[in-house]
């Protein structure tokens, strides 16, 4: 099965102007299709992406996979339901799953748009853009998890909020720069420390220096142009379409006071979807390749070790400068994967919402393609790498 999504090369001075979504789709359709394998090339990913996830998903699994290889999807499937609890609605291609922490790759490269076309400056102090907020916190240190803020989804939780109010972005900004000294846990640069609060601030900078909200940046620029049509941005008003995400057992998340805060999370989609947007990042449709360098490049290097995180991307960096590109996540029920083989041109994906972890053993399948020495890895390190989330309250 062959996806059909968009290939092109080039990009234009960040002095110009954004390319319209027209003009995007026109220089998109004068490049070839995605390369179609040969037939022995694609039976052999295609049998080993089917036993290893038979394998890694004899049962319990309530989601979407898919595996593709130059372009063409080598294997693709659908289980469960959109209620697993009730059985009711099947899972399906058009099944838009919460992607939790892989939302976080569209506010980087929305970030990186926006550098592009000279509406802001990754060096920028985020003061510019927030105002009210202390100095010395610039936007490259949202994006690369080196501001020193701590996670709000830890520190909310005994702020006093009153909990049958949704918090919004611009709830969370009053609140640290009126508790800043309680929740800067380091000083900006020093090291990197995952924090959601990042993100969360990086949407509201989005906002302010494009003009538009969150949704509608994420919208015109990237699913719009991409024909990603399963995808959106959540919002309340989404609470009736929305896949909803479930405990192992089958008992449902209720929505939360922290269930309205983006940037960090809150976009839905799905697997093709996905693939259309990794495609676009490596053909060049969106982005100068000085750009992307930016965004893959390892920014915690105080200490030695293969795991490190770019612009958005989390990145396993080999001694040989070989990198595996990913980004997982974790909301309630919600698990999510998204890797990325640069050299291989492959791509893994793997969206859940009954709360299976073992959708983070998916890495294990890039040996497949590559020789990446995947190790195994605890249940307690899996759910680190995929939100940072590790005190969730059940």
């Amino acid at each position: 099965m062959a996806a059909s999504f968009l290939v092109c090369c080039g990009q234009a001075p960040s002095s110009k102007q954004a390319v319209k979504n027209q003009d995007t789709l026109l220089l998109a359709a004068r490049h070839p299709a995605p390369r179609e394998l040969p037939t022995g090339e694609y039976h052999h990913f295609n049998n080993a992406a089917r036993h290893f996830f038979d394998s890694l998903f004899s049962h319990g699994f309530n989601g979407g996979l898919l595996v593709a290889r130059d372009g063409e999807i080598v294997y693709e499937r659908y289980s469960g339901f959109r209620n697993p609890r009730a059985r009711k609605d099947s899972v399906n291609a058009h099944t838009a799953f919460h992607l939790a922490s892989v939302s976080k790759t569209f506010t980087a490269m929305a970030v990186l748009k926006l550098w592009e076309e000279g509406k802001l400056d990754i060096h920028d102090d985020i003061s510019k853009y927030l105002p009210g907020f202390q100095p010395g916190i610039s936007i490259k240190n949202l994006l690369s998890q080196r501001s020193g803020l701590t996670n709000y989804v830890h520190f909310m939780d005994q702020s006093g909020w009153d909990k049958r109010k949704f918090l919004t972005n611009a709830d969370l900004l009053q609140y640290i720069i009126q508790h800043r000294a309680q929740v800067q846990h380091a000083p900006p640069g020093r090291h990197f420390e995952y924090s959601n609060t990042n993100y969360a601030f990086l949407a509201l900078i989005i906002e302010k220096a494009s003009g538009e909200s969150y949704a509608e940046f994420i919208t015109r620029n990237f699913f719009e142009p991409l024909q990603m049509n399963d995808s959106y941005v959540f919002s309340i008003q989404d609470t009736a379409r929305a896949t909803r995400s479930f405990r192992i057992s089958g008992r449902p998340y209720p929505l939360e006071y922290l269930d309205v805060i983006y940037g960090d999370k809150n976009i839905y989609s799905t697997p093709e979807d996905l693939l259309k947007w990794d495609a676009a990042l490596r053909g060049g449709i969106l982005f100068r390749q000085a750009t992307l360098d930016s965004a893959y490049a390892p920014y915690s290097l105080e200490k030695p070790g293969r795991r490190n995180y770019g612009l958005g991307w989390r990145m396993i960096v080999y001694p040989t400068g070989k990198k595996l590109i990913y980004h997982n996540g974790w909301w309630h029920g919600n698990r999510t994967v998204f890797i990325r083989m640069m050299e291989e041109n492959a791509t893994i994906i793997a969206l859940c919402n009954n709360d299976n972890r073992r959708v983070y053993s998916c890495k294990k399948l890039c040996d497949v393609f590559g020789n990446y020495q995947q190790e195994q890895e605890s249940p307690d390190e899996q759910e680190n790498d995929a939100e940072g989330r590790g005190g969730e309250k059940r």
